[in-house]
């Protein structure tokens, strides 16, 4: 017997989860009102990016979708840089349509997290934007993870595989159209907009969708992290998200990638550049964690 929709629960990262959708059938909106892609975008996208970011490289940086936005190389290492988080990634293909990069498990990642040293989940909900924070060398712990970002899209798509390497499911994390620089310092930069997709692996073709952390949204609005306005705009994204992507199977969703597997030099743990931007990404603080 399946899953009931609306059935609620806590997902392996201690976030909550609602089942929202199965493929195949009709997306229910989750936002209260529809507006184009553009305008929710525009809601989210501020001029406040580069403070989040805290690096000159952001200013100098190109949106995807822009003509003159540059190309990496396969095999390439880059940064996937969310604000104050930064990870690693090595490039698999980028084209048009967007770009294709994989993270080894073991790999170097820069994290945010509370300066009394609480991982993130276990701050209560209602201080977690709250808190001051520190930046952390951490790994990517459990098996790689193959990243999506479609060109000028809201949200990457990222496919999670188990210990033996068969498709555990695919993550759609809602953030800003990506930006990019090249050169020395290639990275793509981005900001997490809290709220995700997730696509179970089983019942192929009416997998069930879950949407997660609803609840943290709800704090961000309420310790300042977003207007209410805002918080809606999100909520817009992620309809998008599910009907023009989930449930139409738009790309990267119909190629296959749940099944690709790295390489061996692919798949060598990756470590985070010795530059001086990144030593001062090593030295930031902030007093309050909805900072970047």
């Amino acid at each position: 017997m399946r899953t009931p929709q609306g059935t609620t629960g806590v997902s392996a990262s201690g976030g909550t989860v609602e089942l929202v959708g199965r493929r195949g059938a009709d997306w229910t909106r989750i936002a209260t009102a529809s507006r184009p892609l553009a305008e929710a975008i525009a809601e989210l996208d501020t001029p406040d990016q580069s403070t989040a970011h805290a690096d000159p490289a952001y200013e100098r940086s190109v949106a995807s979708s822009s003509p003159s936005a540059p190309r990496f190389e396969v095999g390439q290492q880059i940064l996937w840089r969310y604000g104050r988080v930064i990870e690693t990634a090595r490039v698999v293909r980028d084209d048009d349509r967007g770009l294709v990069a994989w993270t080894p498990s073991g790999s170097a990642r820069l994290d945010a997290v509370p300066s009394d040293g609480r991982r993130p989940r276990e701050v209560p909900l209602e201080e977690r934007f709250l808190v001051p924070w520190s930046a952390v060398e951490r790994t990517w712990t459990g098996p790689g993870i193959l990243r999506v970002a479609p060109t000028g899209m809201p949200w990457s798509v990222w496919f999670f595989r188990r210990e033996d390497g068969t498709p555990d499911g695919v993550y759609i994390n809602i953030e800003l159209p990506h930006r990019r620089i090249g050169g020395e310092e290639a990275a793509v930069f981005t900001r997490d907009l809290v709220l995700d997709l997730w696509i179970d692996a089983e019942h192929r073709g009416e997998e069930d969708i879950w949407l997660k952390d609803e609840d943290e949204l709800l704090a961000a609005v309420d310790q300042g992290r977003f207007s209410p306005r805002q918080a809606e705009a999100v909520r817009m994204l992620a309809d998008h998200a599910g009907a023009d992507l989930i449930m139409a199977a738009a790309w990267p969703l119909d190629e296959g990638w749940e099944e690709w597997t790295p390489d061996e030099h692919t798949d060598l743990p990756l470590v985070l550049p010795a530059t001086p931007s990144m030593a001062a990404a090593r030295a930031r603080s902030g007093v309050r964690s909805s900072q970047g």
